[in-house]
């Protein structure tokens, strides 16, 4: 297993997540063996969003003993009220489900005191501006919380999110067939049928929520990313084709700013399908392939980092020199930092020769050579 630093937290994770909302359908002897699988196989952050008290249990239950090896991601404002879930801002009631959350895991704390559920500007602005935030500050005084994080599924949320100054993470709803849709306040849409020819490439608005939190240091960790499992069958796959667990994960970690993917399980054979993705060979990894190639929905010209480009003559890191590009041209002066982390590249875009071999294996029309040019300019600027 891979770690990763989750941003401006400093926590190391594993690069595969254990998501529990799959376990609420499972009882206690299902879901350690699930949770203890995970662990044996070096999964080390778990996402309980789920404010139903069995689930909550039966992981603590899982866990006992061991739950240092454990960056766990809890809910604030994950409620549950006359016997089903309820999402609220009701700071008494934050306060009684959290407390319910930390008693049935057994701690005295989570690591990730998440901002439970935020997809509505509205919501956005009621949640920042009352007496919920300052619950949420309280817990993080009190250490109760370590670090504060969001979860949303809409990028506009998540640019507000990683511009706050004190929100550290955010979990965010990832995969190539959300990428297409603009934001939305309704995550219902995503699964809705949105064969539109026009859906040609990452959304102009994701694809900037992702640049802003690599540039902001705000780490990522990914749900729905399988897309419910829509994206392993052909048929209901807004691409037209399938793809596999491993070639959906690694779509998620070559976004900026991602640490983690928070894949769900009903058996521990669904973690080791995940996990195998440590493993996996490049042409099992390989989504920009099947995507190219798909009959609907093929990514238009524009850099996805998936690394089809290499080699390289001279050695130069094409994905990252254009993610450093797409970071820099965000900003009206490239900073000091990021200067900095493109003159340590040992082979860069001034390098180039001109060549355009990796033109040729890029999926997505990608015009590397021009790329390279424009970068070159942009960073030896002064």
């Amino acid at each position: 297993m891979k770690y990763r630093r989750l941003g401006k937290t400093e926590l190391s994770v594993s690069e595969i997540g254990l998501g529990a909302e799959w376990l609420e359908r499972h009882d206690e002897a299902e879901c350690r063996a699930v949770i203890r699988r995970a662990e044996e196989l070096g999964i080390n952050i778990l996402d309980c969003w789920m404010s139903e008290p069995r689930v909550r249990t039966n992981i603590g239950k899982a866990i006992a003993g061991r739950r240092e090896k454990w960056v766990i991601q809890g809910h604030i404002g994950s409620t549950w009220q006359g016997g089903q879930y309820v999402r609220t801002r009701d700071t008494e009631q934050c306060r009684l489900a959290f407390e319910d959350l930390l008693n049935r895991l057994g701690t005295d704390y989570v690591d990730l005191g998440m901002i439970h559920f935020v997809d509505e500007v509205s919501d956005w602005e009621k949640a920042m501006s009352g007496p919920y935030l300052d619950y949420v500050k309280e817990l993080k005084s009190q250490g109760k919380i370590r670090h504060i994080g969001l979860s949303t599924h809409n990028p506009e949320i998540g640019k507000r999110a990683a511009e706050s100054g004190f929100i550290e993470m955010i979990l965010f709803s990832v995969n190539p067939a959300f990428d297409l849709m603009p934001p939305t306040e309704n995550i219902d849409d995503y699964f809705g049928d949105y064969a539109d020819e026009s859906l040609g490439g990452i959304d102009p608005v994701r694809g900037e929520m992702y640049r802003l939190c690599e540039q902001r240091d705000v780490g990522i960790t990914c749900m729905k990313p399988y897309a419910g499992g829509r994206l392993f069958d052909e048929s209901r796959s807004p691409f037209g084709v399938a793809l596999t667990p491993v070639q959906c994960i690694h779509y998620c970690l070559t976004r900026p700013a991602v640490a983690a993917v928070m894949c769900g399980y009903d058996d521990p054979e669904q973690v080791e399908a995940a996990v195998a993705y440590e493993t996996a060979t490049e042409e099992e990894r390989d989504y920009a392939g099947v995507l190219a190639g798909a009959p609907k929905h093929s990514f238009g010209a524009e850099c996805t980092y998936c690394g089809h480009c290499r080699p390289c003559p001279v050695d130069i890191d094409i994905a990252m020199v254009n993610k450093l590009y797409d970071l820099a041209v965000m900003q009206p002066e490239v900073p000091a930092s990021l200067r900095a982390h493109y003159r340590a590249l040992e082979h860069r875009a001034e390098d180039c020769l001109g060549c355009r071999a990796c033109e040729s294996r890029c999926p997505f029309g990608v015009p590397v050579a021009e790329r390279m040019e424009k970068t070159a300019r942009l960073f030896n600027v002064g």
